[in-house]
């Protein structure tokens, strides 16, 4: 059956007109528009192998991520940086997606679990790169290249993928402060030893997430003050921010969805239109109806950039729904794309218009 699935990818590719991989559907809206023929990947599913003594999971580009972090949980494990969901997200589509959640500022970016991949490329060729331990690369990390890469360069098959023990104590709190007070507070609270794994500002509220042993968990919680969340209203409110399904999120009638990643000690934006600031400062959404020129200028003054994630009229997507890249770095795209996918096969102006 594995293999009867390989053939018929290899054959959808080589016919050499465009195609656009998809698992669950739950990211169609992320990145450029959508061009090219579905290959669905779903039916190419089931974890590989799983070490729990070696922290290591191998799964199949279709298998679910619900699948996937089930079989951990009865473990006592977890995909620290909390890929989203979206209500059906796969495995593969998730790491060519490459979006983290809440715990990305402290335990990493999704990019920084795989520890390998076997893709199909633009010739029908199946290729390995990376493997299932941690200390694997030697030179340049084609494995992680593939995450965030939203199918431009290959056909996702397989990941290995790093995971963790969850943490045995956990504690919510929230405090009233205004955006530049809280923002002191996060830059202030990241130079203290502190079991501080995510954070979250909006109108007028910081609510923060402590992980770890119980005792630094409780030690914290006595040094910081604030208000105590409740368990269950804590894992709701964290998997809301998580899964996109806050009021802020959910609120497409307020206007495009904008997200811009930018130092941490960044003060406050002198823009309008709702904000929600996670990471420690260092990602901020923001609800506005403005130019994407607007955005770009005052991100980039900022120390940083900024991302049309959802929604948004046909003169703010034209130029692309990520930042422009410097031409040197264009060009470095430009010959990946050429190396992976000589006749443009994948997804073709999902990542940059410019291939």
């Amino acid at each position: 059956m594995v293999q009867g699935m390989l053939d018929e990818f290899r054959a959808r590719i080589m016919e050499r007109k465009p195609l656009r991989p998809r698992g669950g559907g739950s990211k169609d809206f992320y990145g450029g528009p959508l061009a090219g023929q579905v290959l669905e990947t779903r039916a190419y599913n089931g974890i590989i192998s799983y070490e729990p003594s070696e922290l290591v999971i191998t799964a199949r580009c279709g298998t679910s991520l619900a699948e996937l972090e089930s079989a951990l949980a009865e473990r006592r494990q977890c995909l620290a940086c909390e890929p989203p969901d979206f209500g059906g997200a796969t495995v593969g589509g998730a790491v060519a997606a490459g979006l983290s959640g809440p715990r990305r500022a402290t335990a990493g970016s999704l990019r920084d679990f795989v520890l390998g991949v076997r893709i199909m490329d633009g010739e029908g060729r199946v290729l390995k790169f990376g493997g299932e331990v941690i200390k694997n690369v030697a030179g340049f990390d084609v494995s992680r290249l593939m995450v965030g890469s939203l199918g431009t360069l290959g056909l996702i098959l397989d990941v290995s993928l790093k995971v963790l023990p969850v943490p045995p104590g956990d504690a919510s709190l929230r405090f009233d402060l205004p955006q530049d007070k809280a923002l002191e507070a996060l830059n202030r609270w990241a130079g203290r030893p502190l079991p501080l794994v995510a954070s979250v500002w909006e109108d007028g509220v910081l609510s923060i997430r402590l992980s770890g042993a119980q005792a630094a968990v409780n030690a914290a919680c006595t040094a910081l003050g604030g208000e105590v969340m409740g368990e269950t209203a804590a894992t709701d409110f964290w998997q809301g921010l998580r899964e996109q399904t806050a009021a802020f999120f959910a609120a497409d009638d307020q206007g495009p969805l904008w997200r811009l990643s930018l130092p941490s000690v960044a003060p406050p934006l002198d823009l309008p239109g709702a904000t929600l600031i996670e990471w420690g400062g260092a990602q901020r959404w923001l609800r506005i109806d403005a130019a994407a020129g607007t955005l770009r200028d005052a991100a980039t003054r900022a120390g940083g950039h900024a991302t049309l994630f959802r929604g948004g009229r046909a003169e703010q997507r034209a130029g692309g729904v990520f930042t422009p890249l410097a031409p040197a770095l264009m060009e470095i795209h430009r010959r990946l794309k050429q190396r992976f996918d000589p006749y443009g096969v994948f997804n073709p102006g999902r990542l940059y218009p410019e291939f």
